[in-house]
């Protein structure tokens, strides 16, 4: 692999894992405020119940092309000694295939569910957040997944084991 794409793929997963820290650290806040404010001062913290919705969906659809990339989705290897190495590889790249014209249909989709709550003017009950931008959001994250997917399908070794391949060993 080109050092240029390495890097690409180095600030995707380091943007995306720094975004599903900053993410996870906000809900943990989030239910910290509201459990004490629920129990402590019979007040619980407005929108938490969204904020909570809204972030997990964001955590969810961020972290798919992390997992993805990393391949490692979770698999059922009962064929894979039947295989053979040679059919290995050829059903790896079949997967990977299926995958991202699955992910591309997805992502489609999504963006036409999101151009119609965007006309809507879909909002949350409490807090009157736009949701729209959230479903933009899942499809980019789909998409991105789909072209993962699809690199995963002609990248050197990609059957060769689980874990990713940069290119032949060093």
């Amino acid at each position: 692999m080109s050092s240029a794409l390495r890097r690409w793929g180095s600030l995707l997963d380091a943007a995306l894992g720094i975004t599903a820290a900053v993410i996870l650290f906000v809900l943990m806040a989030v239910t910290f405020v509201d459990v004490i404010g629920r129990y402590l001062f019979n007040h619980p913290l407005s929108g938490a119940f969204e904020t909570t919705e809204l972030l997990m969906l964001v955590l969810i659809f961020a972290g798919l092309p992390l997992v993805s990339r990393a391949d490692e989705h979770v698999t059922m290897d009962f064929i894979d000694s039947l295989l053979g190495p040679r059919g290995l590889a050829a059903a790896m790249r079949l997967t990977h295939l299926v995958c991202a014209a699955t992910m591309a249909l997805l992502a489609w989709l999504v963006w036409v569910k999101a151009g119609r709550i965007a006309s809507y003017g879909d909002t949350t009950d409490v807090l009157q957040i736009t949701v729209a931008p959230f479903v933009y959001f899942m499809s980019l994250m789909i998409g991105l997944s789909g072209l993962v997917h699809l690199w995963n399908a002609f990248r050197p070794q990609a059957a060769s084991s689980g874990a990713p391949s940069d290119g032949p060993a060093a």
